[in-house]
């Protein structure tokens, strides 16, 4: 309906008033802002900062408590007189077990386990025992770790981790960072504005544990292995010469316990300590402990190294203390900021790295404010230049979509990445497609001799089911983005999918009322879709140019087996391709090293490449980057996560000595597991989304249609990937968001032609079905290419002008484009008439064999 009551009216232009409210926020500092306001912020790549993805180990987890209840049931059982033999933790089989010299007292021991497995805390205070005991009959006892007892205490090692990286972060005045769980056992880390993360990934590779142990001084430290209970561990004596101790492995005071920890000078000899203050538990115990072992030694142990190893001259009860050993201002601070914010449960890995300056962040919002600022102008004056008046009141509500879609952003709270940015440029395409939906079928309403507020309905109307089938199916792709996407991707998809959702509603609702408000006040005889229209502002309210004519008999299908085969030998060639030379893998899928450093003067590229050739990492690549003195540095995958850390130091180090004043501008570090499961995950994404489509178009159409539809999207795929193959465009997370999008369009762009055959199979009964083919085809010609015009006006500004993180996006949204369109045309269409002959149209006419030459022509 044309008409729309004043309550619905008002709803409309509320939701935009709220919407520009939501925005204006994002105008003003956050400090000036009450504390409902709600803003979207920038990505590490668009501000500059770190990303870190660390990974929890849980196989010191596991080994810790396997130890301490190893420890404990030595003590238990030497207590009950219960002999064994054997004793020992098994870490890969997640079990402590032994056997007992009497079999008869096996059921005691398992008594004795079960009770210290009750005793020991586990998984962060949590009651459920994680411990099960089993007696075999020859007198073996085993205590295993259980599955539901191991994911409790991976859970709880992750949230208390997640909590002191958040403390330690907060210590060094970083503000703003981001601190969330990633899957199972790993955790993100986002630091704006912190260009080089060394110092902070120093921190939180520490587990800053600290124990206090009694030495065995019976045990002799340069034996080969220690006897049971003990543990040789290195540190230094007070002459700052390395040493080994003997340390008995159960833990008399836990550094768990500490309430603080400050550096500070010794009044005596100047020397940095960290002095320390326990808790009532903590007082107690180390209390009791020096009190009882007065004149013995008492071992400080930090991450398994001994700090310091005093003797007890008397019994500390005020439940203070001090730490020495050869410190210096920074080691001190260091360590009490360590021993302040807590101990990891376990140790952290840096599994991920990318770090991105400033400098570059403020380089990437320039390229995608210009991008879309030029995407925004072409696609404006496209809009405006072929659709006259309806063409510019799409562009009105294209502002209003781009405005929506940013409130959406804000309340989200979202942070925008660069591929973020290309999703909003690429929205100004998208979201005409249903506006051009629209216009077009108004115009052949009128062509067909509506009147104009019976045309304009009809328009509305006809086209909403195909805008609601068309971009469900981009939907569908951007979720598969997202569920299977990493870091700034989701970002891409979440814009994206916000950006579809607005324009469905803008173009079926908003356009749809101020038509009506045109209509009511003009009450026009015609509509300005034919080209009428006198004086300026006739000019500018009617179409002037089309990009074909509106009537076209062009016999597509005769075509149909040469575009089938043309497209069979360019997948297969694309396939082989795939293989053979291969995709160029990024850094996302391969794993390794890329830095982008600028020197002080254009850069000596044979200096450079023998400086971190000499590091022994590998083959190492040295390359120009845009700029003289701009250059990328590459890597391969180093031979673990620690491994890769130390390479990007290393690398980080030798070229500021090599060019003194060199900057790094970007650093991507992708260890080996984590660059697999971006690889897995982005095929599952591709794959996913392509069923998901099959199921969708299959439910709302005929079966022909689905199989025509995921047998074009397939071949779409593998040209696109043959296209990165042959121009060398990397394959990585990015490039993944674009194959997905163009196979969203590509999707959108058949379900359009589908749906007008499948209106034409209603009303022509007897219409042969290669002639409704061709039909349908030609009456969705300026709807197809005018949708794939918009999309191309709004991707070839990021080509032009993203700069080099999105230019092989670009370049692949460019190509796969073009490739959607014609696929509709020369390879979906023909599938469909090849599947349907005999189904969607039965007993169809078979047309006459041509007469042959000479031959009398009946009549």
């Amino acid at each position: 309906m044309m008409f729309f009551a004043r309550w619905k009216t008002v709803a409309i232009l509320a939701v935009i008033l709220l919407g520009a409210l939501v925005c204006v926020p994002n105008f003003f500092p956050k400090s000036q802002l009450p504390s409902w306001a709600r803003q979207f912020s920038l990505g590490l790549d668009l501000r500059g900062g770190s990303y870190l993805l660390l990974e929890v180990d849980m196989n010191a987890v596991v080994r810790e408590r396997l130890e301490s209840l190893a420890d404990g049931a030595r003590t238990r059982l030497r207590q009950q007189n219960i002999g064994y033999v054997n004793l020992a933790a098994d870490a890969p089989n997640r079990r402590v077990g032994f056997r007992v010299r009497d079999a008869g007292q096996a059921q005691a021991a398992a008594a004795q386990m079960r009770e210290l497995a009750n005793q020991i805390p586990t998984s962060l205070g949590a009651t459920t025992p994680d411990i099960e005991v089993t007696t075999a009959p020859d007198g073996t006892v085993t205590a295993a770790l259980t599955e539901v007892g191991l994911r409790a205490k991976a859970t709880g090692a992750v949230e208390q981790s997640i909590e002191i990286v958040r403390r330690r972060i907060d210590e060094t005045g970083v503000a703003e960072a981001l601190i969330a769980r990633q899957g199972q056992n790993r955790i993100l880390v986002q630091l704006p504005g912190v260009e080089d993360p060394n110092r902070i990934k120093d921190l939180l590779g520490k587990t800053a544990r600290m124990t206090f142990h009694l030495l065995d001084e019976g045990a002799n430290p340069s034996a080969a292995t220690p006897p049971p209970g003990v543990m040789f561990l290195s540190g230094e004596n007070r002459a700052g010469q390395a040493e080994r101790y003997a340390v008995r492995r159960r833990v008399e005071v836990d550094g768990a316990n500490l309430t603080d920890a400050r550096a500070g000078q010794d009044g005596r000899t100047g020397e940095w300590v960290v002095n320390f203050t326990f808790d009532s538990i903590g007082t107690r115990r180390f209390a009791d402990v020096t009190r009882a072992n007065t004149g013995r030694p008492f071992a400080i142990v930090l991450d398994d190294q001994v700090i310091t190893a005093p003797v007890i001259r008397e019994p500390i009860t005020a439940g203070r203390g001090q730490i020495s050993g050869n410190f210096n201002a920074k080691s001190a601070n260091e360590l009490s900021v360590l021993l302040r914010a807590g101990a990891l449960p376990a140790p952290l890995t840096v599994v991920e790295e990318r770090t991105v300056g400033p400098e570059l962040g403020a380089d990437a919002i320039r390229a995608g404010v210009l991008a879309l600022t030029a995407g925004a102008v072409f696609v404006f004056l496209y809009m405006g230049l072929a659709y006259g008046l309806f063409g510019w009141l799409a562009n009105v509500a294209l502002l209003v979509n781009i405005m929506l879609m940013l409130a959406a952003l804000s309340l989200l709270e979202a942070t925008v990445t660069l591929p973020g940015i290309a999703g909003i440029v690429l929205t100004l395409g998208t979201a005409l497609d249903a506006n051009i939906l629209i216009n077009e079928r108004i115009r052949e309403e009128v062509k067909n001799g509506r009147p104009a507020l019976s045309a304009l309905e009809a328009g509305f109307t006809k086209a909403s089911g195909t805008i609601m089938d068309s971009n469900l199916t981009n939907l569908i792709a951007m979720a598969c983005l997202y569920a299977f996407g990493s870091g700034p991707v989701k970002g891409f998809a979440v814009t994206v999918a916000i950006g579809t959702i607005v324009q469905m509603w803008t173009a079926t609702t908003l356009v749809r009322l101020m038509v009506s408000w045109w209509y009511r006040a003009k009450r026009p005889k015609e509509l300005p879709v034919l080209g009428h229209g006198r004086g300026v502002a006739g000019w500018l309210a009617r179409p002037l140019f089309r990009l074909v004519p509106d009537v076209t008999k062009i016999p597509f299908m005769k075509g149909a087996r040469i575009g089938l085969l043309v497209s069979a030998i360019l997948s297969t060639a694309s396939l082989i391709g795939a293989f053979y030379p291969g995709l160029e893998k990024g850094i996302d899928f391969k794993g390794g090293i890329t830095m982008e450093v600028r020197t002080p003067a254009p850069a000596n590229l044979a200096q450079l490449r023998g400086t971190v050739g000499g590091l022994g990492l590998g083959d190492v690549g040295v390359q120009e980057f845009g700029a003289p003195d701009t250059v990328l540095v590459r890597l391969p995958v180093q031979g673990d996560e620690a491994g890769t850390q130390k390479a990007v130091n290393a690398v980080r180090t030798a070229l500021e000595q090599a060019a003194p004043g060199t900057r790094i501008l970007r650093v991507e570090a992708v260890g080996n597991r984590v660059s697999d499961e971006l690889f897995l995950g982005g095929l599952i994404a591709l794959g996913l989304s392509l069923l998901a489509m099959l199921v969708y178009i299959w439910f709302r159409f005929e079966w022909q249609f689905a199989i025509a539809a995921i047998v074009t999207l397939i071949l779409d795929t593998t040209k696109t990937v043959g296209f990165m193959v042959l121009f060398d465009v990397e394959f990585n997370l990015t490039t993944v968001a674009a194959i997905l999008t163009v196979i969203g369009f590509s999707a959108n762009d058949k379900v359009v032609v589908f749906d007008r055959m499948r209106e034409n199979l209603r009303k022509y009964k007897q219409m042969p079905l290669r002639q409704l083919v061709d039909q349908s085809i030609n009456e969705t010609l300026n709807r197809s290419l005018g949708t794939s015009m918009t999309l191309l006006l709004s991707a070839v500004p990021l080509a032009l002008f993203g700069g080099d993180t999105l230019s092989g996006f670009a370049w692949v949204m460019l190509f796969g484009i073009v490739v959607s369109a014609s696929s509709s045309v020369f390879i979906a269409a023909p599938i469909v008439l090849f599947t349907g002959k005999d189904r969607l149209r039965r007993g169809e006419p078979t047309p006459p064999a041509p007469a042959k030459a000479g031959a009398p022509v009946g009549v």
